[in-house]
Formats: structure tokens, C-alpha cells, sequence
């Protein structure tokens, strides 16, 4: 259990301290901007991971359990994240804090993709670029969000900025995923070379304008984000985290959400060899699910201001217990297409008032750890019910045991909510968060 002075610097003193209605819209829009460049660029994002993923299934004929291998050595970098989150919040490279954050590693992971642009798409140069390229980005995402948290508990937004975090995530997701899935056709055929080549180019041109938005992103927004530089030794600060007692029903919560074995590699390769879609129509699926998200998310930022927290939460877990079983009555591709509307739409509101309780967990001054601690948990859970879900489907019945396996997961979240400490959930948007 934390102190009460640790859970009192965890979380806003005023409700919207000195937040005018301009700022307000700079802070969303700035935070909003960063996010959606950097969800289209990410090594492990739609727009590369399924043109990557469908290259080396259709041209090297990995099954899938070894595709979820390789997807676990190149997201190793995300599983252990918080790492590079406390390198954010202890380390300003050349005194510039976040802006120097965003603008050195952003052009760092832009050189990383202009490397494997000039290189032959092989799974060597796959596997160790985007390894390299994760690792670097890793640093532009641990100061992305540790500005949109610091700012939301600061002033007393966090329902709001989940909105916006939630959004900059799917938005990309929409439109990357099906871009994705068209561009896999090509890097299947002869002009793979050239289509990789374009692919690595055009993600490497997003991570130098998130390297500009360092720049020239405004300077109230980096200064607010700063507000607080540990002073204390690293291992000390640790267990100051390690001792905080709410980070741990919301990771808890985390690791069972994103524990999904009928997802992922599974369910791709349900989509594409037993019914039939295409590579495009896979990344249809996937653009319509997180597309699927986008209404919800934006209604989020308004019933956040109206309701709190804690109904939220179970409102939105209550529906995701359901969120598969859509699919099990589909037989065709189209009909997986259609049955993705509404699993977006079921698992929506838990995952913006999931966002939502971790920005109000988050210790003060690890803000930037706490968010890619949330993002470890998150890659390391999915990477591990990916390789239970493939190894089930592989050698144990194919999809439908993976879904009842999801279903029970997702059931088990429920009594972990009672673990939420109640005072981090009683506030809608803009009151205090009593001290205890």
C-alpha cells in the first residue's frame, strides 16, 4: 500500500487549475496530433505489421505459432517499456525534456526506417529492423503519453484526454489496417521490394513530422508536462512505485483485457484460411473493429463529464464479457466484416474507462513510466495469449475453444474492479480527486 502522501501527489490538487478554454483545445489537439502520427508509424502498428505479417505467412509459410514468435522477439522492446518510460521521466536529453524526447528519437526511428526502405524485405531484415526501430520509438511514445497524462491529471481531465488518447490510437487503426491489407497484396507479388521500399519511406516522412511537432508543438504544453523532475535516486523512486497500491488493480485489469487468445494471429488466420477473405478483407475486419471504436470513444469524453468513473467501468466490462461472441455466428468473410461492428462497439467504453483509471493511478512525476507500464502489460499480455491461442488452435480444436478460453478471461475482470480504490473512481471530469 502506498502513503497517503504518495496517493495525494498521485493526483490533481485543484479541478481544472488554470486551464482556459484555448489551452484546453491546444492541449487536445497537440496531444491528439502526436498520438494519430504516431500509431500510423508504429513498428508494430497496421500499417506495417500487416503487410509484414501476411509477407512472411504467404511467402515463407510460417504456421501460426511461428508467426507469434516472431511477433514476441520483435515485441520485446514493448514488453519491457516501462523501462524507457523511466528513462522519460528522469532524463531531459540536452536540458529540452519531452520536446528533445520527441524531436532526437523521432528522427532516429525515421533514419531506422530508411535503412530497411533501401534494404530486401527478407525476415533477418524484418526481424532486426524492426527490433531497432521499437526501441527508439519507444522513447517518442514514453514523452507522448507522458504529456497527455501529466496534463489530464494535472487538470482534472483524465475522461476527456482518454477520449483523445483512445482516438489517436484507433483513427490510425481505421485507416491503416485496411491501407495495410491492400498493401500486403502487393508486397506479395513482384514488386515487393518496391512496395517495402514505400512503406518504410512513409513511415519514416511521419516520424519526422512528429520530430517538427517537437519543435514547434507549443511551449506552455512541455513546460506543464515538466512540472516535477524526481530528485530522489532511481531505485528509491522505484519503490515508490513499486509500494503504490493503485497501479495494481489497473494493470491486473489490463493483463486479463488484452489476454485474448481467439485474437490476433488466431484470428487472422480464421479470417483468411477458414473463411476465405482475403488479405484485404482481413484488414477491412481490422479497420472496421477499431473504426467500430471511434463513436464511443468521442461519447466517452462527453459522459466522462457526467458520470463517474466507477459505473463506467463496470457498465463497460459488463458488455465486454461479450465482445466475441459475434463471431461464432458468422461462416464467411462478409459476415466476419459485419460481426466486427459490434465487437468494437461491446468493448468501447471499457477500454477509454480502462485509459481513463490509469491516468488517474499514475504516482506524480512517473507519469511517463506508469503509461509504458500500462503498454508492457498490454504487449506482453497479448504476445502471451497469442501464443496460448495459436498453440489451441493449432493442436486443439481451431477457433471456437480460443473464444470460450477469451470469454472466461473477460469474466474475470469483473471482481477485480472491487480491487479499484473507490476515491479514484468517484469524480466525473473536472472535480478533485480526495487525497487518502
Amino acid at each position: 500500500m502506498s502513503s497517503s502522501d504518495d496517493v495525494a501527489r498521485s493526483h490533481p490538487v485543484d479541478a481544472a487549475i488554470g486551464l482556459s478554454d484555448r489551452q484546453r483545445l491546444q492541449a487536445f489537439a497537440f496531444g491528439g496530433l502526436v498520438l494519430v502520427l504516431m500509431n500510423f508509424s508504429a513498428p508494430s502498428g497496421g500499417m506495417i505489421d500487416i503487410p509484414v505479417t501476411f509477407f512472411l505467412k504467404n511467402r515463407m509459410h510460417l504456421r501460426s505459432n511461428e508467426l507469434a514468435v516472431f511477433k514476441l522477439w520483435i515485441g520485446l522492446p514493448l514488453i519491457v517499456g516501462f523501462l524507457f518510460g523511466f528513462l522519460r521521466d528522469r532524463w531531459s536529453p540536452f536540458g529540452g525534456g519531452d520536446r528533445a524526447h520527441l524531436l532526437v528519437f523521432g528522427v532516429v526511428t525515421a533514419l531506422i526506417y530508411g535503412v530497411m526502405a533501401l534494404a530486401a524485405p527478407t525476415y533477418a531484415v524484418f526481424l532486426g529492423g524492426l527490433f531497432i526501430a521499437t526501441m527508439a520509438f519507444r522513447m517518442v511514445s514514453s514523452a507522448a503519453y507522458g504529456i497527455t497524462n501529466t496534463l489530464a491529471q494535472k487538470h482534472a481531465v483524465s475522461g476527456q484526454m482518454s477520449s483523445v488518447i483512445s482516438i489517436g490510437a484507433a483513427l490510425p487503426d481505421l485507416i491503416s489496417f485496411i491501407g495495410g491489407g491492400l498493401l500486403s497484396q502487393t508486397l506479395e507479388g513482384q514488386g515487393a521490394a518496391a512496395a517495402a521500399r514505400v512503406l518504410f519511406f512513409c513511415a519514416g516522412g511521419l516520424m519526422l513530422a512528429i520530430a517538427l511537432l517537437g519543435i514547434v508543438g507549443p511551449k506552455w504544453v512541455f513546460a506543464e508536462a515538466r512540472d516535477h523532475q524526481p530528485a530522489a535516486h532511481p531505485l528509491a523512486d522505484l519503490k515508490r512505485i513499486a509500494r503504490h497500491w493503485p497501479i495494481y488493480p489497473a494493470m491486473l485489469i489490463q493483463l486479463l483485457w488484452q489476454f485474448a487468445p481467439a485474437t490476433g494471429t488466431v484470428l487472422q488466420y480464421h479470417i483468411v484460411d477458414h473463411l476465405h477473405a482475403t488479405d484485404a478483407q482481413w484488414g477491412a475486419w481490422q479497420g472496421i473493429f477499431f473504426g467500430s471504436f471511434l463513436p464511443v470513444y468521442a461519447l466517452y469524453g462527453w459522459l466522462s463529464q457526467k458520470v463517474a468513473l466507477r459505473p463506467l467501468l463496470w457498465f463497460g466490462f459488463a458488455l465486454a464479457v461479450f465482445q466475441m461472441a459475434p463471431l461464432l455466428l458468422v461462416h464467411d468473410a462478409v459476415g466476419a466484416l459485419i460481426a466486427a461492428v459490434p465487437m468494437g462497439i461491446l468493448g468501447s467504453i471499457a477500454q477509454a474507462a480502462l485509459v481513463d483509471l490509469v491516468i488517474r493511478s499514475a504516482p506524480r512525476g512517473c507519469q511517463g513510466m506508469m503509461m509504458m507500464l500500462f503498454q508492457a502489460f498490454y504487449f506482453f499480455s497479448v504476445r502471451a495469449g497469442d501464443l496460448l491461442g495459436t498453440w489451441i488452435y493449432d493442436k486443439h480444436g481451431g477457433f471456437i475453444p480460443t473464444v470460450v478460453v477469451t470469454i472466461i478471461v473477460y469474466v474475470l475482470i469483473l471482481p477485480v474492479i472491487l480491487l479499484v480504490p473507490a476515491h479514484l473512481t468517484a469524480t466525473k471530469d473536472g472535480q478533485r480527486i480526495a487525497a487518502r
